[in-house]
């Protein structure tokens, strides 16, 4: 299967901490020592279970196949004052970006550096031998104490992508042609609706500087999407890290005129809305893309009506590469404004 198919964001874990181990009762008994005293080793402690941020993870697959994650469990003391191995900690890797809940939905952790760890579940702690009820008054204590249960819960993880700009709109707007040719990533691109069924992520490189920055195609939304419609609602969660969203509004053969045009502009602009105020607030760059389907002329019509509007637009063909140094220049720009911001 193609690993780009495999992609998870959303995924549901039982993590149980080790226990700790038992202490130990036991009594010295050696030649020439009558009266040899408690020596009962304590109990070693439970492996704790960590989640740990992987730069080479793009997925939250392997849990879909291994839900339940277990730590080592501490090992009982022994005779002699020997106390048990401590159970081994849990590492598991998970890629940047995700975020820990309870089963509640209360967010525990919020993951986004690189080797970041948050402890999931603590292990439980040894118990101890009855070397250390010796007293005045109990010369042989017959006395330790089990080790503690480790911590278990449920955990929901959530992948959320780390990225500077996010391109957004509706079912075959040109957004991953555009990735495509701004990054040189390789997204599946066909002419028909949600040809993208996970979020793609480029990357372009400043000439000069070398510095990176980082774009994602977001699924197509159509109508309904904060509410569960179609594919976008599965991945709206990513716009929300994302500093720029770049919204494409597309010309098609059939659909030309202004009227829907700005239709098809606020239908995205009211899902991103339903789906959280924050998402509208952030800086946007408006494309008119796939101009290569109308006359130059109407072209300019459009962009002065989207103007009038209070909605400067900017006219490019991804599949044509038209306009996107233009685009790629004002994307670097804004971003850097906001770095002063």
């Amino acid at each position: 299967m193609d690993a780009k198919k495999k992609f998870i964001d959303y995924v549901s874990i039982h993590v149980k901490a080790g226990d700790g181990g038992n202490g130990c009762v036991s009594f010295r008994r050696e030649k020439y020592v009558p009266r040899g005293g408690p020596d009962g080793g304590d109990g070693g402690d439970g492996g704790s279970i960590y989640l740990e941020t992987d730069a080479h993870l793009a997925t939250l697959l392997d849990f879909k196949y291994r839900p339940f994650q277990r730590a080592e469990h501490g090992k009982n003391g022994r005779g002699k004052n020997m106390s048990g191995r401590n159970g081994a900690d849990l590492i598991i890797k998970v890629p940047l970006g995700t975020t820990v809940s309870d089963k509640n939905g209360n967010q525990l952790a919020d993951l986004t550096q690189i080797g970041q760890r948050f402890c999931a579940a603590k292990g439980g702690a040894g118990g101890r031998g009855n070397q250390h009820y010796a007293s005045s008054t109990m010369r042989t204590p017959h006395l330790a104490t089990d080790g503690l249960p480790g911590e278990e819960c449920i955990l929901i993880l959530e992948l959320k992508l780390i990225a500077d700009v996010g391109i957004v709109g509706l079912p075959n707007a040109g957004k991953s042609t555009l990735l495509a040719h701004l990054t040189h990533a390789t997204p599946k691109i066909a002419p028909y609706p949600f040809t993208t069924i996970h979020p793609n992520l480029g990357v372009y490189e400043r000439p000069v500087s070398g510095e990176q920055i980082v774009i994602a195609d977001i699924p197509g939304l159509i109508e309904g999407a904060s509410k569960g419609a179609g594919l976008g609602a599965q991945f709206l969660r990513h716009i929300e890290r994302t500093r720029l969203i770049v919204h494409l509004v597309p010309i098609e053969l059939d659909s030309q005129d202004f009227d829907t045009l700005l239709y098809k502009y606020n239908l995205v602009r009211a899902e991103l809305r339903y789906y959280s105020e924050t998402l509208v607030k952030k800086p946007q760059i408006v494309v008119l893309n796939k101009i290569d389907l109308a006359p130059d002329r109407m072209v300019r019509s459009l962009v002065r009506r989207f103007k009038k509007e209070g909605i400067p637009i900017l006219p490019v063909s991804a599949i044509k590469t038209t306009g996107l140094k233009t685009l790629l220049t004002r994307i670097v720009k804004t971003l850097d404004e906001m770095e002063k911001d």
